[in-house]
Formats: C-alpha cells, sequence, structure tokens
C-alpha cells in the first residue's frame, strides 16, 4: 500500500490539510521593490512564506530579508496594545490603555501646543516603512505645519537634488536599451537584488557595465566588464578626472552641449585640473583605468549611470559626488535619449509605474503658507529651496535650542533615532520635548522615549495600494487579522485626523477614500484593484517618448541642462558652489585619524535595526563586527574575531574583526543596524553635506587597536 500522503507536514495547500493560499507585499525594504508573498495559511496562522511566482516584480524569488517575514511579524517584542508612558523617558515602562484614550492624549497634547507655540511646534516624521507618507505629509500639512520630514532626509533625496539642479527633475537610467552601464555604487546582491537579473539579461544582448565600488563584491567580480575602486568619499573626484579625458580628447557631443546646456564653459575650465594622474592621486584609481572608463563611455552608442541611494550621498560632499557624475552624461548627449538618462515621471511613492496619479498634488495641496520656516531651512537653505520640507538631521538641535522656533511635540511614524549620528543628542532631545509619539510594529529603542507608543501591524496584517513600472498596479487585502490590538498606520492617521478635527473629506473618510483620489483619472476602481489576486496591467497608456523632455524644454531657470547651478549663483549668501566641485571627506584631525571609517554597509540579512532581533536573519552574522584590510591587519596585529577598538573624535565602540582581501588598506566597514554596538552613536553628528543635509556615515575617520 502506497505512504498516505501528509498534506500538514509538507505544508500542501488544499482541503486535505486546510492550507489556502493567500497573497501580500513584503514591505520591509523601500517600496521601489515590495516583492510579492505567497502565504500559506491555516486556523488564521501565518505557517510559511515564499516568493510569489505570478507577482510581475520578484517573479517567485525573494531576498534573504523577504524570506523571514514569519518571523519578523511575531518578533518577542511586537506592540500589542496602545501604551502609555509610566516610568522615566527611556526606562521602557508602560501600561496598556485603549485606543480612545490614546488619540485622545495625542490630539489634545498637539491642540496644546498648536494654541500655545503655534503649529510649527509640531513635527511629524516618518521613517519606515514609506508607503504610508503620502497620507502622513497631507495630515502635517493640514494640521498647519510644514515640520514634516521623513528618513529620506538621509537617505534617496541628495540624488534627487542633484538632478533637480542639473535638469529641475529627477532621472532614471535606461539599462533595457543602453550599450554602457555604469553602477556607482551599485552592489545589487545585497541591496536591490530585481536588479542583477537585469543586467545578466541585458549583459547577454551585449551591453558593458562599469561597477564603482570601493570593495570587492559578487556585483563587481560576476558583472562588471571594468571595476573603479576609488577611495570613501572621492566619486566627485573621479567622476571629474573621466570628464577631463573626455574633454581633452573631445569625446563629447558639442552639438547637444551648445544647444542644451548652461555653464559648459566653466566646467570645462574647472575640470582641467582633473587629470587621470590627479585623478590616481585624490581617489587611488589608477590612472590607466580612468581613462579606460572615458574611452567605454566614448565607444558607446548610449551610456546610463544607477546612482546608489545611500552610499554616494553619505559625505559631506555627497550631493556634490552626485552632480558630477551625472555631469557625464551631460556633455556625452547621454540625456533624455534611448539607452540613457530619462525623467521619472513620477507614479506613487517616487516611482515610474507609467500612468499618471494624483499623488503629489494630494500631499501638496495643503502646504500651509505663511508659516516660520522648516526646521533646518536656515542651516540647509538648498535643501529647503528645493525640498521646503523639515530636514530631520536638524532636528536634535533644534530641539535643544529650546527657543521660539524648536519643536515641543514630536509624531513619530517608524521613528528611530538609531538612523542618526550622534546618537545621544536624539535622546537628549526626546527628554527636552512637551509631547513624544511613535508608531512601530517593535519596542524599539525609540519608542521607549515615548510618552505614547501605538502599535502598527505589518503588511501581512493590513491592505495597500501598490504600483510597479510597466503599468502594474493592485490593492492588497490582509492575508491574516492584525496581531491583538495593533493597526494600520493609514488607519491610525484617520482616527488622528477626526480626533484633531481636521476639516479635510479624505484624511477623515480614510485610506481608500485617500486612494481613490489618487487614481481618480486612472480606468479601475479601488474595488478592481482588490479583487485582483495579483498585480495586474493597466492597458492604453503609452510608454516615454524619448527626447520629448527636451522639446517641451526644461523648468530650471535657465531653461537648459545647468552644468552651473543658476540657483547657487543667485545665492552667493548659502556660500555653495554653482559648479559640481571636489572637496575631500572633512576630516578633524588627519594625524590622529588616520582611517577612512565606512558606517552602514549592507549586509544581505538585515536592514537598519529591523531584523537583527529576527533569528533567522541574526544568525547570519550574530556579531557586530569591522571589516579590514589583510594589509591593515598584519599592521596592527589583528586576527579574525579579535576585538577591535574603533574609536573616533567622538567616542569609541569594539567590534568582532573581519580582516579580508574585498577591502582597500586605510579603511574600515562596520555592518550597520546592531543596537547593542550602535556604529552612529560614535559618529559627529555635526559633519553634515552642507548642501543636501545628509550625514558623513560613509567617510568618517577614526584610529583602530587591538584590545
Amino acid at each position: 500500500m502506497a505512504n498516505k500522503i501528509n498534506y500538514n507536514k509538507g505544508k500542501i495547500p488544499g482541503d486535505e490539510s486546510g492550507i489556502e493560499l493567500r497573497y501580500s507585499v513584503c514591505d520591509i525594504c523601500t517600496p521601489g521593490m515590495h516583492c510579492g508573498l505567497t502565504c500559506y495559511v491555516k486556523d488564521e496562522q501565518i505557517i510559511k512564506i515564499e516568493g510569489t511566482k505570478e507577482h510581475p516584480f520578484n517573479k517567485g524569488k525573494l531576498c534573504t530579508k523577504g524570506l523571514g517575514n514569519r518571523q519578523y511579524m511575531n518578533r518577542e517584542d511586537r506592540i500589542l496594545t496602545p501604551l502609555k508612558r509610566v516610568g522615566e523617558r527611556g526606562e521602557g515602562k508602560f501600561e496598556p490603555i485603549s485606543w480612545d484614550e490614546a488619540m485622545d492624549i495625542v490630539a489634545s497634547k498637539m491642540l496644546e501646543a498648536k494654541e500655545k507655540y503655534g503649529p510649527e511646534s509640531v513635527a511629524f516624521y516618518v521613517g519606515y516603512s514609506k508607503w504610508f507618507r503620502f497620507m502622513l505629509r497631507r495630515l502635517a500639512y493640514a494640521f498647519g505645519t510644514p515640520n514634516f520630514g521623513t528618513e529620506s532626509s538621509s537617505c534617496f533625496t541628495s540624488g534627487v537634488m542633484a538632478w533637480q539642479l542639473i535638469a529641475q527633475e529627477y532621472m532614471q537610467q535606461d539599462m533595457a536599451n543602453t550599450d554602457l552601464f555604469i553602477g556607482w555604487g551599485t552592489n545589487s546582491f545585497f541591496s536591490r537584488w530585481p536588479m542583477v537579473g537585469g543586467m545578466e539579461a541585458n549583459k547577454k544582448r551585449g551591453m558593458k557595465v562599469i561597477i564603482v565600488d570601493p570593495r570587492i563584491t559578487p556585483t563587481t567580480e560576476r558583472i562588471a566588464d571594468l571595476h573603479l575602486r576609488p577611495h570613501l568619499g572621492t566619486d566627485g573626484a573621479l567622476a571629474l578626472a573621466i570628464a577631463n579625458v573626455l574633454i581633452a580628447n573631445d569625446w563629447v557631443d558639442k552639438e547637444f552641449i551648445d544647444k542644451y546646456t548652461y555653464g559648459y564653459e566653466k566646467y570645462a575650465e574647472y575640470v582641467k585640473e582633473f587629470t587621470p594622474e590627479k585623478g590616481e592621486e585624490l581617489t587611488g584609481v589608477p590612472a590607466a583605468d580612468i581613462i579606460k572608463a572615458a574611452e567605454m563611455i566614448h565607444q558607446s552608442k548610449s551610456a546610463c549611470i544607477t546612482e546608489s541611494s545611500a552610499p554616494l550621498g553619505h559625505h559631506t560632499n555627497g550631493m556634490q559626488n552626485y552632480r558630477a557624475m551625472m555631469s557625464l552624461l551631460v556633455i556625452t548627449g547621454n540625456f533624455d535619449r534611448k539607452g540613457g538618462q530619462r525623467p521619472l515621471n513620477h507614479s506613487f511613492i517616487e516611482i515610474d509605474c507609467g500612468f499618471p496619479t494624483k499623488d503629489h498634488k494630494f500631499q501638496y495641496e495643503l502646504f500651509p503658507e505663511g508659516t516660520k520656516p522648516a526646521v533646518g531651512a536656515k542651516e540647509h537653505p538648498l535643501w529647503h529651496a528645493l525640498r521646503n520640507e523639515m530636514q530631520a538631521n536638524d532636528l536634535a538641535f533644534n530641539i535643544l535650542r529650546q527657543d521660539e522656533d524648536s519643536v515641543r511635540v514630536l509624531f513619530g511614524g517608524g521613528m528611530n533615532y538609531r538612523m542618526f549620528t550622534q546618537t545621544e543628542n536624539y535622546i537628549e532631545a526626546f527628554k527636552k520635548l512637551d509631547f513624544f509619539v511613535n508608531v512601530d510594529l517593535f519596542m524599539t529603542d525609540t519608542c521607549k522615549w515615548a510618552d505614547i507608543v501605538l502599535p502598527a501591524c505589518s503588511s501581512m496584517e493590513r491592505g495597500e495600494f501598490k504600483s510597479y513600472p510597466g503599468c502594474f498596479i493592485w490593492h492588497t487585502t490582509p492575508v491574516v487579522k492584525p496581531m491583538a490590538e495593533s493597526k494600520s498606520d493609514v488607519d491610525i492617521y484617520t482616527m488622528l485626523a477626526n480626533k484633531l478635527g481636521l476639516e479635510d473629506e479624505y484624511l477623515c473618510g480614510g485610506y481608500e477614500k485617500c486612494i481613490e483620489y489618487v487614481i481618480e483619472d486612472l480606468p479601475v476602481t479601488v474595488q478592481q484593484l482588490k479583487d485582483a489576486p495579483h498585480p495586474f496591467k493597466l492597458e492604453g497608456f503609452a510608454p516615454y517618448k524619448f527626447g520629448s523632455t527636451l522639446e517641451r524644454g526644461l523648468k530650471t531657470p535657465t531653461g537648459k541642462l545647468e552644468l552651473c547651478s543658476k540657483l547657487i549663483e543667485d545665492n552667493p549668501q548659502w556660500g555653495l558652489d554653482a559648479l559640481p566641485t571636489y572637496k575631500p571627506p572633512f576630516n578633524p584631525d588627519p594625524e590622529k585619524y588616520p582611517i577612512l571609517l565606512c558606517a552602514g554597509t549592507r549586509i544581505p540579512n538585515a536592514l537598519h535595526t529591523r531584523l537583527h532581533e529576527v533569528p533567522w536573519e541574526r544568525h547570519l552574522l550574530p556579531e557586530p563586527s569591522v571589516e579590514m584590510s589583510m594589509e591593515d591587519a598584519d599592521e596592527y596585529g589583528i586576527e579574525l574575531g579579535d576585538d577591535v577598538e574603533v574609536v573616533t573624535n567622538i567616542g569609541s565602540l569594539t567590534f568582532k574583526a573581519i580582516p579580508t582581501a574585498t577591502v582597500q588598506k586605510g579603511e574600515i566597514y562596520i555592518y550597520h543596524g546592531y543596537r547593542e554596538l550602535d556604529i552612529n552613536s560614535i559618529l559627529d553628528g555635526t559633519n553634515l553635506d552642507p548642501y543636501s543635509g545628509f550625514p558623513a556615515y560613509r567617510s568618517a575617520f577614526c584610529y583602530i587597536r587591538r584590545k
């Protein structure tokens, strides 16, 4: 007799096992990913997770992070009910309260501050996830404050600002049609993994690849035709040196430059000093490789660049790095052309999906006029001019000043103070606040400083509108009920809007009403999106027509692509350079701190602090570690597993050593997100990019010693 199949043990869905397949998305990382999840559900519990084969984005695959979703949502520190602080701030002592009581307290404190100090005294901040920020931004503006900020104060936005200065709109690569793909700071096997498939497929049709990364990674070894390894924070000098070769050899598109650019003569004159030899001196990249990169650009009929959101912007010269490398595309005519860089036409949450929505209007139409400038406007005027929102890296300093412009009440949505540098500043700032509320899934270190903590739920416990490139669109439905008393973030905002008495039919009407507004010009309803088992393609939208932006005319001050920023030229009081100039990373004492420190190195099993508490993920790298070159390990007498003290001008921490041949001499790399050894806590909180306000996570300086 054949063995009886154990459907439950095999987790086989069907009537025999009582296991159902339900579909959702992973929201652990950025909304640009949000891969499809197939959840195996039995007795209203998720017993298994895998990638959804029918999903147009991940096509059945999941990364290490996504595969940990079941343990992630069931972390031991899940917040199960609204909590009210009963001990001192930071003690983590709370008592459960009802949702009504919690929201009454939150609304009353916000209204009290508004009455006493003005609406600007209340700030709203969004960390992770990002999917709900469009709704919280509108809520902040409806309340009357310009002080809405996000974790994009340190991520993504620096590159957007650079493109704003050049073209007044963000640009993205056309990898599918390019002859040369330049992955600047690209390590897709560890971050944005779906890009790997695109690079591999396009290489088969003949696309060449340059990867710029100080380290040796799977991407540099498996994908790159040329690997350029600049020292940390010298990307701008490398780009200027490549430009020097292009201009000196007349490998530029003169007709395009004459017709469409502003400031080329000043730019070309400045670039003259960045010879290949000077480039090698500044960056460590051999002059021959700099020349080779320029030759590859020249020999290619088209070229495009993908710039990483984090490693290029996280320097005191970060935004200038972006401008310098983007200028390579401008002088070679690889702008608004097939295979080059094309405008990103915003659909939803900074993603170009191929169709228009009213997302931008929804977010900004209630912006309060006539208020005090947002936090950070004085310290970072270019940020204010281009973004007109709170620069959150200035928030702690604003609160600690305790003056008439200080924030008194802070509403956090997934706020994590450990993402900021010199984190002690934020702890001291929390102590000064009149009131602090944070929404999160877990009892994070930040939540311990809050007066009220509100429990959010995971992506599998709620519904969410989703859109993907290629005109794909969907609205998920809950796979299981929210755990205990947790709620969707957007439901919390609707409750708050009503408690505050805001006269906004959309915020007070709920998430679906907001989405109806956002997609009302599309030939689809929210109910149709919810009825679909998977994302489906909207038909009837033509692909982008290359050249149409140049034909229409640019919206920059000069109407041209600006190699020299007219906005900065017209505001000399800012003290910023109109050209994409290069300045080395700031070192407070080169003799005392000879080693470049990169904090926040990507690892495939973690994102910020969110996954180190997940057993499957934590066991892959249990101990906070520091990578260093074999040469530095020999010089300092350090072996694998030794305790190594890392000392900056702020403080010191001790990590486990990992000597490796993938790292260059004179540089160390520290993995991010370990709460017990937070490298950000010993990084200088004042060491910010004057253009964007971004911290120098990835070009700090230190010395090391074996303990």
